[in-house]
């Protein structure tokens, strides 16, 4: 006869740990208190420091004896007299970013208490809510600087296990980010030789430019990938003459090769090296010429403006844009240029609200651009140079002072928008201390006229609800006084004041509109909403009037 079944253990028995695993626990979880507890940090006797942010306290006891790395560094006699370490400084590649942060702790984590938890949903997902964050550049970003950080701190175990995730995803990276992969596990030598390896074989089999992989990578790793690389086309020596004068930022040579005929800014593909590699501001004068076709594709099948949309250069954006390019246009992979932002963007980065006379974050702003651009209507034409010498006169002095308030309220937007203008700044032309009369305006404040018309525009195409709320004022204030918003020294005291309270009024038509504009994207009309932003907005002029 078969023995009886044993009895069935009390839910409590089950859960119960051995006593040494208990005692593990206990360990990790105290070291875990001392890690993160506020209260426990007079304990600690160092600092590490990323950016700006504040540093995080930890102890050189635990570092020391979990890691080599800081067994060297606290040693030296610099380290005894010195508590706060910058994280910069100690592990190269990494960046001043709340993700380096993360990255750190995630490490730290390790360190004092030997577990390894799943990945920080702030840390490693992008704005892109159909995307899995598993291989999204946010995820393997944040995969990398962890992997970096801890192949500095010398914890082989660590690596170890990071080695593996990115190799469990890596034929799902895109191929832009491959790159960046071969960098950080070439950087951590023989302890990532699998994932250098298989790096190294991917992007040889990849479309991936051989320029973007010279560029991108240390030379003995582009030597690795090409060497592997079936024959390929190099650009031809003309086309490398161009891309050598756009890397000097000599535009002007770049226009010299073209009169000589051997090659053009397409066959060069000299916009997409420009956009990819050089100064925006030195990409934006290519586009100047007017010779190049934005919709050129590489390749990879990518127009100019997925390059610009991954690099996240606004004022590169809305240049583009306002040369034609197509916003809907799909690159190899099946995406467009706003699907490609919101993959590379931090969910992080994107979500919380900007206050008014702050910079809005630039991965923010180029979402909210390219989300524009797909519902708007064709660009505006330029400003008609048909204008009375009186009516001249008043555009000129209502648009400074529009240009100027904006400027103050949202100083990235402005900035992206007179960029694109050629405005560099606000009254740039001296009027005279008087109103100007009719006879003192000139041919030159006429083209004042038309890029500062141009500049709004360009706002109230790519920046509608910013638009709303400085219509609202420069339409109410221009009326009463039709002056500048920059006076004398005792003026601009006086309107600092003002600014203030019209920041107060502004934020809350602001968010208003805001969430108007939010609702909008998921459902096609809301009319409570409009009612309610347009109610917020017609107050502004009434509560301005009161003061």
């Amino acid at each position: 006869m078969a023995d009886p079944p044993s009895p069935p253990l009390s839910d409590s028995a089950s859960a119960a740990p051995p006593p040494e695993v208990a005692a593990l626990r206990r360990l990790s979880a105290s070291l875990d208190s001392l890690l993160r507890a506020g209260e426990m940090s007079f304990c600690a006797d160092a600092h590490l420091r990323v950016g700006a942010a504040a540093g995080v306290a930890v102890h050189r006891c635990v570092l020391a004896a979990r890691s080599p790395f800081f067994r060297a560094l606290f040693s030296s006699d610099q380290a005894k007299n010195d508590s706060d370490f910058a994280l910069e400084e100690l592990v190269s590649g990494v960046r001043s970013s709340s993700s380096s942060r993360d990255a750190l702790m995630r490490v730290l984590d390790y360190v004092y208490t030997g577990r390894v938890g799943p990945l920080p949903d702030t840390a490693s997902d992008c704005v892109d809510e159909r995307c899995l964050h598993s291989s999204c550049f946010p995820a393997v970003d944040f995969l990398l600087q962890v992997l970096s950080i801890s192949s500095t701190f010398q914890i082989p175990e660590l690596v170890s296990l990071y080695q593996r995730h990115l190799l469990e995803i890596l034929d799902r990276i895109d191929g832009e980010d491959l790159p960046s992969v071969l960098a950080a596990s070439g950087s951590c030598g023989d302890s990532c030789q699998r994932l250098t390896a298989s790096c190294v074989e991917l992007l040889a089999a990849s479309d991936l430019d051989p320029t973007a992989i010279d560029k991108t990578l240390p030379p003995d790793l582009a030597a690795r990938v090409l060497s592997r690389r079936a024959p390929h086309s190099w650009p031809d020596l003309h086309a490398t003459r161009v891309h050598r004068a756009l890397d000097s930022d000599d535009v002007e040579l770049v226009r010299m090769l073209l009169k000589e005929g051997r090659t053009t800014l397409d066959d060069a593909r000299a916009v997409h090296y420009a956009v990819a590699h050089c100064d925006s501001k030195i990409a934006m004068e290519l586009l100047e010429l007017g010779l190049a076709d934005v919709s050129r594709r590489d390749s990879m099948d990518r127009t100019v403006l997925h390059l610009a949309a991954r690099r996240k250069e606004p004022n590169l954006i809305v240049s583009l844009l306002t040369k034609g390019a197509c916003v809907e246009d799909l690159d190899g992979r099946g995406r467009n240029a706003l699907q490609i932002a919101k993959r590379v963007t931090r969910a992080a980065d994107y979500y919380p609200e900007t206050e008014q006379g702050l910079p809005t974050p630039k991965d923010k702003l180029c979402i909210e651009i390219l989300e524009q651009a797909a519902r708007a209507a064709p660009p505006p034409a330029e400003a008609s140079a048909a204008l009375g010498a009186a009516d001249a006169r008043t555009r000129l002095l209502y648009l400074e002072n529009r240009v100027a308030l904006a400027r103050l309220l949202f100083p990235m937007e402005a900035k992206v928008a007179m960029e694109i203008a050629h405005v560099d700044g606000t009254l740039e032309f001296t009027l005279g201390a008087a109103k100007p009369s009719p006879a003192d305006l000139n041919e030159e404040h006429i083209s004042r006229i038309r890029a500062l018309y141009k500049t709004v525009e360009l706002g109230k195409r790519y920046f509608p609800l910013c638009s709303k709320v400085l219509d609202k004022i420069t339409d109410d204030e221009g009326a009463n006084n039709g002056t500048a918003w920059t006076a004398t020294t005792e003026e601009q005291f006086m309107r600092k004041r003002r600014y203030h309270e019209i920041q107060e009024i502004v934020s809350k038509a602001f968010s208003v509109d805001k969430q108007e504009s939010d609702l909008s994207a998921l459902c096609s009309s809301s009319s409570s909403s409009s009612s309610s932003s347009s109610t917020a907005l017609a107050g502004i002029g009434r509560k301005l009037r009161r003061k």
